[in-house]
């Protein structure tokens, strides 16, 4: 954890999970239908304060490759305001993992079953629109897509072999997906 508070990578760990080893799979064509029961876990947890609950990442385009996790954008009226959501998420079965104050007021949630990434945001982050317009740009670009899984591949077994977890992953595929987000003209996170 960065010692910084005011960094803009400051982390404030809440709990932590299980490290998997970093796998990329091929397109299982049940992610959508497993999206949807989270959706419905999450809207049902939450009624009215979850304003919007999108089906983001690898999973969520169409024939990728990816790792088999599902990752969602839930957005909430206010992150800050904890008390509103996280002990409702909790009681579906949602798990508290961390939060970012400084960027976006993010917090992350986990799902054991089926397995999934949470990410809340309050409404206008721009975060949000970075994630669906790179699933946007992948769904209409075949070269950027297949460009896209040859990083993560190679990210995965890297990561794999050097024993890195997720956030190495992460960082050997970043450079792509910088180039790709320069092609689609979206805007880079240090531009915000």
């Amino acid at each position: 954890m960065a010692t910084d508070k005011s960094a803009r990578h400051y982390i404030e760990i809440i709990s932590t999970r299980p490290q998997k080893p970093i796998e990329i799979v091929d397109y299982d064509p049940s992610w959508p239908t497993a999206f949807a029961s989270i959706a419905q876990r999450i809207k049902s947890a939450l009624g009215p304060k979850a304003l919007t609950v999108n089906h983001v990442g690898s999973t969520s385009v169409p024939g990728l490759p990816a790792k088999a996790v599902i990752d969602v954008d839930l957005v909430v009226p206010d992150p800050t305001a904890e008390d509103d959501y996280v002990p409702a998420l909790q009681a579906a079965g949602f798990q508290f993992l961390f939060r970012e104050p400084n960027w976006y007021e993010h917090r992350f949630f986990w799902l054991a079953e089926p397995y999934a990434n949470v990410h809340v945001f309050g409404l206008g982050a721009a975060e949000l629109s970075r994630h669906q317009r790179f699933r946007e740009w992948l769904v209409a670009h075949p070269e950027d897509r297949e460009l896209y899984v040859r990083a993560k591949r190679e990210a995965a077994t890297a990561s794999r072999q050097n024993g890195e977890t997720v956030q190495g992953y992460n960082f050997r595929k970043e450079k792509v997906i910088e180039e790709i987000f320069v092609r689609a003209g979206i805007p880079l996170p240090e531009s915000d």
